[in-house]
């Protein structure tokens, strides 16, 4: 059986139902904290049980695998969160354990989440059994990343530096393939779509797919800061969002690789293909 955690939120909801597609849903199960929001997977067949990261209870059971999705309440100890996950799925005799990690963990970046993935990477070597750590490149919406780019023809931010945006249905069709068994992989894997690009390239791009200029402008990071916080974004979190354009600059997150295409059978989709939607 294939265990999920966090199966109601994006990723994790996303792969099940590609799971769904190449696995009977009796070999799928879910680990949820509110199982009744996992209603919809089990009227469908799959298996939910309670579960959450400080008591998994049962929701192990049977597994031979279990992805386990990170943490991300900032105001949890995650990483002994994840570790309470990861002592619990080895106890109930699970042979591998997947785990959403982040592009460009290592030491010394200044993304904060960066510690915390290489921590729970340590727990992983040390627990005995066979794991895979999925480097999944920045997925997140790229409204959010680039700001109202369609409204003001600018895309105002901070210096960066080249990243593998990604698209998160490819990670998810990805990360079911990995558990389906139509590929096996150990230790941290990059899984990140296969061109790095900077905030000028997506200028060029939004420039070219909407026949009007798109500029680059680049904000100071003292302006960028305030300029959130004078739109509601407490300063310690503004603080902490500059962290990423610095490891991007730094170039932590300007390597990809070629398994996302692999486990895909195709292409991933690009950041051309993705502001074509939104444009």
């Amino acid at each position: 059986m294939i265990v999920v955690t966090g199966a109601t939120g994006g990723l994790g909801s996303a792969t099940v139902e590609h799971l769904l597609k190449r696995v009977p849903a009796d070999q799928i199960g879910v680990s949820e904290r509110d199982p009744a929001k996992a209603r919809h997977f089990a009227d469908r067949g799959v298996r939910v049980r309670q579960g959450s990261y400080e008591d998994p209870g049962d929701s192990f059971a049977g597994a031979e695998q279990v992805l386990l999705i990170s943490g991300n309440d900032p105001a949890a100890d995650l990483v002994s969160l994840h570790r309470r996950a990861i002592d619990a799925a080895v106890a109930a005799g699970a042979r591998r354990i997947l785990y959403t990690s982040q592009h460009g963990a290592a030491p010394g970046n200044p993304y904060g989440p960066s510690d915390l993935h290489l921590a729970t990477e340590a727990i992983l070597d040390d627990s005995g059994i066979a794991w895979t750590a999925l480097r999944n490149g920045a997925y997140g919406p790229l409204d959010q990343v680039l700001g109202p780019w369609q409204r003001t023809g600018e895309i105002a931010q901070p210096a960066d530096g080249p990243v593998p945006y990604t698209d998160r249905a490819d990670i998810a069709e990805a990360t079911a393939a990995l558990l389906a068994g139509d590929r096996s992989v150990d230790g941290p894997v990059t899984l990140a779509a296969p061109t790095a690009v900077t905030f000028d390239d997506f200028a060029k791009i939004a420039s070219g797919l909407t026949g009007r200029t798109v500029n680059r402008v680049i904000l100071a990071d003292e302006q960028w800061v305030a300029e959130q916080v004078a739109n509601g974004v407490p300063e310690q979190v503004a603080q902490f969002m500059l962290t990423w354009y610095q490891a991007t600059r730094a170039g932590y997150f300007a390597e990809s690789g070629p398994l996302l295409g692999e486990l895909l059978g195709r292409e991933p989709r690009t950041v051309a293909d993705r502001l074509a939607e939104t444009g």
